[in-house]
């Protein structure tokens, strides 16, 4: 097939500016039609992006026979039954993260989409964008040596859409709060670099009391590697006390990086200090969508998929508790 034909199920915020245009501006690629079920919403969305069908119903887009895969864009708690049900119709599903409410989520839908043959690609873009790709290939070369652990630091202030008990922290809708959202792109893009982590645990606790979900939590984990690795998330902190670090530590170098701004990649090593500024394209999504394009034309192959994302959703599991 030439070209992907493309159906998103939730045009929501995300769909806006990180994946949506991606879908009509990747080569090969067309957005053509979009489910919200709002008809107000879904109409408005359609215009503005040039988007020729809208539907209220999702099993009325997954059956469009003009198109060829679907793009899931809803909260992680309907994950699961649309993808399930893009399977049964016998198309390719490209899912946001987290893939689903946890592991057992997860395993079932890679399960039906193995069974029939179909792709099953999530949205965990690091492992397409250049100042990740950069980080990897400083370890994949060599320049830190033989990596030897891992440190993660989020802190964060509260936000405002906390207080209003945003989707985001109601665990029955997103699978758990902020670490579930964050922390899940973090530990993709370790397993991406250094691969599977084995084995896990953590503790969480609700120190503000500002909704259900954990609003701190620190880990331990270990790596198939032997690579060791532990965190802390926190996101009722002062803003002064805003932090977003990776450090990975190696015995030749080490390299730091944020996960979600454009600071640039650092490293340390042998022959003194570097760094790299690489700053995200204009829509976040577009070089992993360009690879789930070229993975279902036959011409490439995308680096996240059901397999890999679902690693990540047991690992947040076994930090957490849950699933």
């Amino acid at each position: 097939m030439n070209t992907i034909r493309w159906g998103i199920i939730g045009v929501g915020d995300v769909t806006e500016v990180k994946s949506g245009p991606a879908f009509y501006k990747a080569a090969h690629s067309q957005l053509v039609a979009v489910m919200r079920r709002d008809a107000a919403k879904a109409a408005d969305y359609a215009r503005r992006h040039g988007v020729p069908r809208w539907y209220t119903d999702a099993d009325a887009l997954i059956h469009d026979p003009e198109v060829d895969a679907v793009y899931i864009a809803t909260p992680p708690d309907s994950h699961a039954p649309y993808a399930l049900r893009v399977a049964a119709a016998g198309k390719p599903c490209y899912v946001e993260k987290p893939m689903a409410l946890n592991y057992a989520e997860c395993a079932v839908m890679v399960d039906a989409f193995e069974k029939r043959g179909l792709p099953l690609l999530v949205a965990y873009y690091r492992r397409c964008l250049p100042s990740f790709l950069k980080v990897k290939s400083l370890i994949d070369e060599g320049a830190l040596g033989s990596v030897r652990a891992v440190n993660v630091r989020l802190v964060q202030p509260v936000k405002p859409a906390d207080r209003e008990q945003a989707w985001r922290v109601r665990p029955e809708v997103s699978g758990g709060g902020h670490f579930h959202d964050l922390a899940a792109h973090q530990f993709d893009f370790l397993d991406f670099m250094l691969g599977p982590v084995v084995e896990a645990r953590g503790m969480t606790g609700n120190q503000a009391g500002l909704y259900a979900a954990e609003d701190i939590v620190t880990a331990l984990f270990r790596f198939r590697s032997g690579v060791l690795g532990s965190g802390t998330w926190c996101f009722t902190a002062a803003p002064a006390a805003a932090e977003d670090t990776v450090e990975i530590i190696g015995d030749r170098g080490k390299v730091t990086f944020s996960s979600f701004t454009s600071a640039p990649v650092r490293f340390t090593g042998e022959g003194g200090a570097q760094a790299w500024e690489l700053p995200y394209p204009s829509h976040v999504q577009q070089p992993l969508i360009q690879a789930v394009v070229d993975q279902l034309r036959g011409v490439g192959e995308c680096p996240s998929t059901g397999v890999t994302a679902a690693r990540t959703s047991r690992v947040l599991d076994w930090v957490t508790g849950r699933g």
